[in-house]
Parts: structure tokens; sequence; C-alpha cells
């Protein structure tokens, strides 16, 4: 009787047991996603659907940079048979060892699913591949989109897309996938968030070989992609590439702007190149090629390089003197030939009369500008010329030098606008003076901006006392929706009649000045000059300026390195620029001086370039032979005093 109580209660056991084990696996494979999931990882694929990009568009509606399908050919290993090698190499224009490489690759990495063999094949490529992808079971094709640039202008402002690294995307909040593309420079990079809409995904059954068997639940899970918002720039397209026609076989750039509403018009860095170049399936050698220019095509020039502003430093700090007090508009000044310090002097262009504030920025005189300088610095108002130079500095610093603009692209430089703190690190407290940083009077010295801060300084001249925070793109729109980036005025705080002063002599600068050759017909341009001293070769060329005088349509800043005088280049291209965009062309007489400036070519041949590479060389070569010999000798010379130091003395008779 004991044992068939035993056999029940084991049985009743083994029931419960099973029971159990039946509702465990019920909740685990049906009720809990994360399992059911996995149950279905070996019939079930997600295919992801890329959204189309948001285009961009330049002021007019003329499209900067749309969408094209290319294709990616994927391959899976482990169902690859009796692969006709020569035959996908004529139809896919690639070679042998290509081919063996890369199924190598694939074998090794990752053999039981679909692996990019070839990305971004282009639309005729692919159409003669298509037709023979019966003969290749194991290839199927993945469509992408890439970005084209019918201008073929523009590369620095509106920027391209490469493929994310593991940094982006551990960034991108799972986003970013392997083998995704995502924005790297330009604007692309600024609003990729925006740009780049939302990824939608298929769902497919599949069975162990990987071939299509049909959606999963009908489509049920399936997400449709959302596109991104396209994107309407302040850019002016034709003055665009009309600028970088302009620019070619010359290093430097070109920042116009719109005074009223901060808008960027043209946005030239050169040497530029290309967009379409980093597009296509050869984008990592042209890239290569681009990164080890001399001439450095990849530096976005307008926000990352820093030069002395030279002369066109002057129009701000004969604001800043007069708002100040220190002298008036009607102060005369009769500069000798230059502005003495001790045994140094600051050059002037011969001796002459200056009568008033216009007068010295017609002629651009240095002893002009000196003086002020070291008057407001000095001026007895203040405790010490520290307290004098902190008082310029923040008013030249409201002008825009010395800090970082805002404008909607990565890597703005803040240029240098040298602080008290660095000069008493420098000279010492209490230990220097206005005569000691002279060279600040005349952008030059420590004093560095870049072309987007002398552009956006001549807007706030243009506006008479502010400026709109400079800005690339003016609104995003998507399904009759609209952004628009942030607007923010900032005022300089300097009396509007000053402005007014300041403009009448940048008139005359060009009416009868140092810009003369920048006459435009019909046109009161305002602008000035400027010659930045360069250590490593030829003076820079620079020019800055807005047109017309009264209620102004653009501000220009063009920087052209290595070319001499502001007159040579930068003052006509500035003035050709502001000419096409405000008529549309360039009159029939000044046809010649376009020709000139496009055809100027002051960029170094590459033999020139390698012959000066090879005397540096044997430069260097000749300082490390007599660095070695002088070490050799040394060597010697102590090797001897050691001899003669241990050798036993002789005894004394």
């Amino acid at each position: 009787m004991q044992r068939g109580n035993e056999s029940g209660i084991l049985e009743k056991a083994i029931y419960i047991a099973a029971v159990i084990l039946i509702v465990k696996l019920f909740f685990l494979q049906v009720l809990t996603p994360e399992y059911k999931l996995k149950a279905h990882d070996n019939v079930v694929k997600k295919v992801t659907i890329y959204p189309s990009r948001g285009l961009i568009l330049d002021r007019n509606g003329e499209v900067m940079v749309y969408n094209d399908a290319v294709y990616d050919i994927l391959v899976q290993w482990n169902i690859t048979k009796d692969l006709d090698t020569l035959r996908l190499c004529e139809l896919l224009n690639t070679n042998v060892e290509f081919v063996r490489l890369k199924l190598d690759e694939i074998k090794r990495t990752t053999p039981n699913k679909p692996t990019p063999f070839i990305k971004l094949l282009d639309g005729p490529t692919f159409a003669r591949f298509q037709e023979h992808l019966f003969e290749f079971p194991s290839f199927s094709v993945q469509t992408r989109t890439v970005r084209r640039y019918p201008f073929q202008s523009g590369a620095a402002v509106l920027g391209y897309l490469s493929e994310v690294t593991e940094n982006n995307i551990k960034q991108s909040s799972g986003y970013y996938e392997l083998g995704d593309y995502m924005g790297t420079t330009g604007l692309e990079r600024y609003y990729d968030s925006l740009l780049r809409g939302e990824k939608g995904y298929t769902y497919q059954v599949v069975d162990v070989k990987n071939t299509y068997k049909g959606k999963y639940k009908d489509g049920e899970e399936d997400k449709t992609p959302i596109a991104g918002w396209d994107m309407v720039t302040g850019l002016d397209a034709e003055l665009q590439a009309y600028g970088e026609k302009l620019m070619q076989g010359k290093v430097g750039g070109i920042v116009a702007i719109e005074p009223s509403t901060g808008q960027i018009l043209a946005y030239v860095s050169s040497p530029s190149f290309d967009p379409n170049l980093l597009t296509s399936r050869y984008r990592r050698h042209n890239f290569n090629v681009l990164f080890k220019d001399y001439y450095k095509p990849l530096l976005n020039r307008p926000i990352q390089a820093m030069y002395p502003p030279g002369s066109t430093f002057k129009a701000a700090a004969a604001l800043v003197t007069l708002q100040q007090g220190v002298h008036d508009e009607k102060w005369y000044w009769f500069c000798p030939g230059g502005y003495r310090i001790g045994r140094h002097v600051v050059n002037c262009h011969g001796s002459h009369a200056v009568p008033d504030v216009q007068t010295a920025l017609q002629y651009s005189c240095n002893s002009y500008f000196c003086k002020i300088y070291n008057d407001f610095i000095m001026d007895s108002t203040f405790a010490n010329p520290a307290a004098g130079y902190q008082k310029w500095w923040d008013m030249m610093n409201i002008f825009g030098y010395g800090h970082t603009l805002g404008i909607d692209l990565k890597g703005e430089k803040k240029g240098n606008l040298p602080t008290v703190k660095y000069y008493n690190k420098v000279f010492g407290e209490n230990k220097w003076r206005a005569a000691t940083i002279i060279s600040n009077s005349i952008g030059q010295g420590e004093v560095l901006a870049t072309p987007l801060q002398i552009a956006n300084a001549m807007a706030i001249i243009a506006n008479h006392g502010y400026y709109i925070t400079p800005k690339i793109v003016k609104y995003l729109v998507k399904d009759n929706q609209y952004r628009k980036p942030v607007v923010m005025r900032h005022e300089t705080g300097i009396d509007t009649m000053y402005f007014r002063m300041v403009a009448d002599g940048l008139e005359k600068v060009v009416l009868a000045g140092t810009a003369r050759i920048a006459q435009i017909p019909d046109i009161s341009f305002c602008g000035k000059t400027g010659t930045a001293q360069n250590p490593h070769g030829k003076d820079h060329s620079i020019f800055s300026g807005f047109a017309p005088k009264v209620n102004p349509k653009i501000a220009i800043a063009v920087f052209v390195e290595n070319a001499g005088f502001g007159a040579t280049y930068a003052a006509p291209i500035a003035s050709l620029m502001v000419e096409k965009y405000l008529n549309d062309t360039i009159a029939k007489k000044r046809i010649p001086l376009q020709e000139r400036m496009i055809n100027a070519k002051l960029m170094k041949s590459e033999m020139e370039l390698h012959s000066e590479q090879l005397i540096k060389q044997r430069k260097l070569d000749s300082l490390q032979k007599a660095k070695a010999l002088k070490d050799s000798l040394e060597k010697a010379k102590i090797k001897k005093d050691t001899i003669s130091k241990s050798a036993p003395k002789p005894k004394q008779p």
C-alpha cells in the first residue's frame, strides 16, 4: 500500500513538473519578446529601408545638392559555387585580385549572410550587371542614394558624407549601423540629424540559405521610412560658382554676407574641389589625393584659416577711437612717413597731411592709426596702459574679433585678439605700454582673424552699428512645416553718426584712394584694402567692403594668400563679386579685369614645389651632417680629456 502511494506521488510530481515546464516554455517563447525574437532569428531577416535625404537649395530655389541612386552589390559566401571570376570582373569593371581578396575577407568575417562586395556602383555598371545577375545566384543588390552636386562647387560649405565610424555609431543613440553614411563636413554635418530622416524596416521570411519566402506577418511590423527635411540656404549658387572661378589657381577665401539678415551669400574656400569626387566608388582614393595635397583643399579657410587682417582692421579701430572721444573726426595729423617708437619705425606711404579720419582711411595712413591707438591706450583717464588696452579690447571684441560668431558650421575658429593677461605673461605686469604692442593698431602683430570675421565687421559698418549672427541656412521645410535658425542681433553701442563718417571714408578709398581699381559703374562701393605681412613669403592681399552705400545689399571679404597689395587681387575680385550679385552681369569695360583675375595662377606648380622640397631636404641634410660632425668632435674631445686625466703622471726628479 505504501508502495502504491509512493508511486502515485511520483506520478503526480512528474505531471506537475511537465506542466511547469510547458508553461515556462510557453512564457519564454510566446509571451517574452526577447526570446520570441531570438526564435525568429533563423527565419526572419530585418532589412533596412533608407530614407530620402533632404535636398539643399540656394536662395533662388536652385538645387545645389540632390540624391542619386547607386547600388551596393552583396554576396553570401557560404552559398557561392562555381564562381566565374573573370566574367564577374568584366561586368563590374574590377580585377581578379580585388575579387579574391574581398571574398577571402567575407569568408573570414561574415560567411553566412549577405555582405557588401562592391559599394556605390553607378547606374550604367549596375544595369550591365543586372542583366546577368542570374549567373551569380549568391549575389544580390541593395539600393542606396548618394549626393550629387550639379554646380560642382561649394564643397567647403555644403560638405560631404562618409561611412560612419564606431564612435559615430555610439553617439547616434542606436540610429547608425556599420555601413551607414552620415554628414562629415559642412551643412551635411551640422544639420545631419534633420537631413537624414528616419530609417524604415521590412521583416522578411527566409530559409536557411537566405532565400526570400515572403513578408513576415504580412508586413504588420514593417516601418515606413520618413524623408529628411529639405534645406533652403541664403547662398546664391551662381555667385558661389563665380567666386570659385575667380579664385581658381589661388589660395584664400571669400565670404559675402547680406548685412540686414546675416545670410551668407557666397562662401568660397580655395583651392576647392568638385564635391562629386567624394560620392563615387573611388571616393577613398580621391580623398587621399585631396588629403595629401600641399595646398590643403580640405581646409575650410573662411572659418578655420586665421590671418592678420591688415589695414581692413583700421575701420573698426577708427570707430572705437571716435566713440571713446580720444580724437574727433577732424583731428589733424601730419605723417612724416612713418611712426617712430624708439629705434623702430612703422613705415607709411611717404610724408603727407591727414586732416580728418576719412583721409586717413582713404590713403590708409599707418602713422595716423598708430597715433590714435597709442593715445587711446595711454589716455590719462585710465589707471594704467593695461586698463586702457582692456577698454580698447572690449570695444574691438564687440566687432566680432577674438571670438566665434556662431555660424551654422562646425570647426569655426575664434581668431586672436590678445588679452591683457597674455601681455602680462609675455612682458610682465606693468612692464608694457601701447608702444610695445603698436602693431595691433594696423591689424598686424598678434591680431588674427578669419575671413568670416573680416566680412562680418564690414557688415556692422554697413548696418551702422549692429550685426545678425551669420547663418548659411534660411529655413528647413518638410510637409509644409518650417524650421528656422534663431536670429540674434548684436549691437556695438557705437553712435550711428560715427558709422556714417567712416562709411564716407571707405567710399573715398574706392573713389580716389588705395582701391580705385575696385570702382563699379553706377554702384557706390565702400571698402578697405589690406596688405598683411607674411614671414613665410609674399604679403597677403586683403579687401573688405559693402555696397551700395545706402541700404547695403552685400558685405564682402576677400583674402588671397601671397598675392601682394590689397589692390592687386583682393579688391578687384571683391568688386567683380559685388557687381555680379547686384547687376547679374559684368560691365563690358570690366571684362578684361575679370579675365585677368580668372587666369591669374598664383599657386606653385608640382615641379616648383618638388624643387623647394629638395632644397629644404638638402639644407636639412647639411644641418644634420654638421650636427653629427659637431657631436663627433665633442665626443673626441671628451675622450681625449678623459685619457689625459687618467694617464699616469711623470715622476718628479
